[in-house]
């Protein structure tokens, strides 16, 4: 009996995984010793790759914190529209996404840390990620918010744009609590209680 041979792994692939597993290292070593205070050099320590390998792929130590925050956020979109696909109920989607988005984080600290905490480091960063990624996830947000004001299930005076980032706010608010708190938690089941409160407020 012949034995199967593995096939070879394609140019392509072997990029996506090595760009990867960079971004992954990047994600540890941000969270563990700050960006500011990080080095190429230990990121690729932790990659497992020369210092070299790492700026075949990113020109900078920022562009490899972008890319982190790139893809974090695209991955969310991505999953958040999925999960509210051919769902009618606007309170249901903007829970499912609510849930995904504390889920997450709460799944991954480390990432947690570098979205929370590292990306905050400088306002150049804020307002560069701000106008990108995060302007098409609030808009997400606010869609799903104004379907509901056009069935009647929400209130028709309330502006769509300041709900979606007190949303937005609520859970992000709630996220870095949870990594700055010294008691540990599971994070995911507050997006109900945290819901709760935005779309019934907290009058008898």
């Amino acid at each position: 009996m012949r034995s199967q041979r593995t096939l070879p792994t394609s140019p392509r692939a072997q990029v996506a995984d090595k760009r990867e597993a960079i971004l992954r290292a990047a994600i540890k070593v941000f969270a563990q010793s700050g960006y500011f205070n990080a080095k190429v050099a230990d990121v690729a320590k932790v990659a497992g790759v020369a210092d070299g390998t790492v700026y075949l792929y990113f020109k900078s130590k920022e562009e490899i914190l972008r890319s982190i925050f790139d893809r974090g956020v695209e991955v969310l979109i991505a999953e958040a529209r999925e999960l509210i696909e051919g769902v009618t109920d606007p309170r249901e989607r903007l829970r499912r996404i609510a849930r995904l988005h504390l889920e997450r984080l709460g799944d991954d600290r480390d990432l947690a840390i570098v979205f929370q905490v590292e990306l905050r480091g400088s306002t150049k960063f804020m307002e560069e990620f701000s106008a990108a990624g995060l302007a098409e996830y609030l808009t997400l947000i606010r869609e799903t918010f104004e379907d509901g004001q056009r069935t009647g299930v929400f209130r028709a005076n309330l502006n769509p744009k300041i709900v979606s980032k007190v949303f937005f706010g609520a859970l992000d608010e709630m996220a870095t609590n949870w990594i700055l708190s010294r008691r540990r938690y599971k994070l995911a089941p507050l997006a109900d209680a945290a819901l709760d409160i935005i779309l019934d407020g907290v009058c008898n």
